[in-house]
């Protein structure tokens, strides 16, 4: 099956670099993309994550942006919002028992693919991304070391790269199937 009879929500994802800075979410849009992180799966249901959220010109996001990484600071300072996606690692103090623990970075990204996918079906685009100061972050905000900071996803319109300082890369390509899809052992392509 080509990749043209995916969703649209999906066939079109890409990250851009390039955003709109005068875009501003409102804040039921916000509020709808957490929903939908929200309610992606969670193994037991344990809902083992947790967002730091934060809109341009806020004090949340400015801390964040105090974090980025030298490559990612002049496009992210254009986004409209940024959501950093946090998972449970370790037992909290007062947990009686942790059952889990072991597939709460996985529940947590499909957190950030929920989000992505809402996004894109309200017109927004999505930049999910590593480069930042994650212990930083982490003592900037006090969260609890049975806590890890995962990535940042940054949302918004896309912007005019004719416009816009930041260079747009082109959309990156994905492996064929047979490079990832296997079956009866490992290696052997599913047909």
């Amino acid at each position: 099956m080509p990749h043209d009879e995916l969703t649209p929500y999906l066939r079109d994802r890409w990250s851009p670099r390039v955003f709109d800075p005068t875009h501003e979410l409102a804040d039921d849009e916000l509020r709808l993309l957490l929903q939908a992180a929200r309610w992606s799966p969670s193994a037991g249901n344990t809902q083992r994550w947790a967002f730091l959220v934060g809109r341009r010109g806020d004090a949340t996001f400015t801390t964040i942006q105090e974090q980025l990484s030298k490559g990612n600071a002049g496009w992210v300072a254009n986004v409209s919002a940024v959501v950093v996606v946090c998972f449970q690692t370790g037992a909290a103090p007062e947990d009686q028992e942790t059952p889990y623990l072991d597939l709460a970075e996985y529940d947590a990204g499909q957190t950030a693919a929920h989000l992505t996918v809402q996004a894109a079906s309200m017109g927004l685009h999505v930049h999910q991304f590593a480069g930042f100061d994650h212990e930083g972050v982490a003592a900037a905000f006090g969260v609890p070391d049975h806590w890890r900071v995962a990535t940042g996803v940054a949302i918004g319109r896309v912007g005019d790269p004719a416009t816009s300082e930041v260079h747009e890369k082109k959309r990156s390509e994905r492996k064929p199937l047979e490079e990832i899809a296997y079956a009866g052992s490992w290696g052997t392509p599913f047909a």
